[in-house]
C-alpha cells in the first residue's frame, strides 16, 4: 500500500471520527437545550385547554382506536395534584376526570360509571402517565429517566419539535416514553409504551394556555341513580 493511500485511509478515518463525535456533541446539545425548554414550560404553565387525539394500538392484534375530544389540565404544581379532564365525543361519548391517583369515567350511552387509582388502570385513565411529563422538572426528567435524542421531527399541523426517547430508571408501568416538544417547551405530542409493546399516542392541539380553571371544572356530573363501579 503506497503511503499516499494510507495517509487518505487515516484522513477519512479521523474525518469519520469527527463527524461521529460532532453527532453525538449536537445530539447532547439538542437533548439538553429541549430538557431546558421544559423546564422553563414546566414553571410557567398553569393550565392548559386543548383539543386532544388519542390512539390506542394493540401491538398483537396490529390494531389502533383513534379518540378524539377535548381536555382541560392543571399540572400537579399548582397544589401538589395533577388534575385532568377529558371530554372524549368520538368514536362514542365519555366523559373523564383525574385528580392526583384517583380516576372517574362517565360512559354516557352505557350510562355506568367507573372510579379507581390510575396506577391499577387499565382504560383510558392511562392518559394521565402521558400527560404528568407536562408536570415534572428538568430535575426530576434527569433524575428519574433516561434520555435520547432522536433528531427534530415535524408533527401533524406543521409543528417543529425535538424528538426524545425516555426510559424510566426504576420501575415503572411502561418501559418508554417518547417526547415531542415544540420550541416553547410544550410535549405537544407523547407516546407511552407498555411493556408489552402497545402503545398510548396523546396529540394536543389548539393550545389555550393559563386560562382560568378552578374544581369544578373538574366535576362530572351523571345521574345519581347510577352506581360507581370500582
Amino acid at each position: 500500500m503506497s503511503k499516499f493511500v494510507k495517509i487518505s485511509l487515516n484522513a477519512i478515518a479521523l474525518t469519520l471520527v469527527l463527524s461521529v463525535l460532532t453527532v453525538s456533541e449536537t445530539s447532547a446539545q439538542r437533548a439538553s437545550e429541549a430538557l431546558k425548554r421544559m423546564d422553563a414550560h414546566f414553571k410557567s404553565l398553569k393550565t392548559l385547554k386543548a383539543a386532544v387525539k388519542m390512539e390506542k394500538y394493540n401491538k398483537q392484534l396490529k390494531e389502533s382506536d383513534v379518540y378524539t375530544g377535548a381536555i382541560k389540565y392543571v399540572p400537579k404544581i399548582v397544589n401538589g395534584k395533577m388534575y385532568i379532564r377529558i371530554d372524549w365525543e368520538k368514536p362514542v361519548e365519555e366523559r373523564m376526570a383525574v385528580i392526583g391517583n384517583e380516576y372517574l369515567i362517565y360512559r354516557v350511552k352505557q350510562q355506568q360509571v367507573y372510579t379507581g387509582k390510575t396506577n391499577n388502570a387499565k382504560n383510558n385513565a392511562n392518559a394521565s402517565n402521558a400527560l404528568a411529563f407536562m408536570s415534572m422538572s428538568r430535575k426530576e426528567l434527569v433524575d428519574n429517566f433516561t434520555h435520547r435524542d432522536l433528531g427534530t421531527e415535524t408533527v401533524a399541523g406543521g409543528t417543529q419539535t425535538i424528538h426524545l426517547e425516555l426510559t424510566p430508571k426504576t420501575a415503572a408501568s411502561y418501559k418508554l416514553a417518547h417526547l415531542w416538544i415544540d420550541k416553547d417547551g410544550m410535549p405537544v405530542m407523547i407516546r407511552i409504551v407498555e411493556k408489552n409493546d402497545d402503545t398510548t399516542t396523546l396529540f394536543l392541539s389548539n393550545l389555550k394556555k393559563n386560562e382560568k380553571l378552578d374544581g369544578k371544572d373538574f366535576k362530572i356530573d351523571y345521574p345519581q341513580s347510577i352506581k360507581p363501579i370500582r
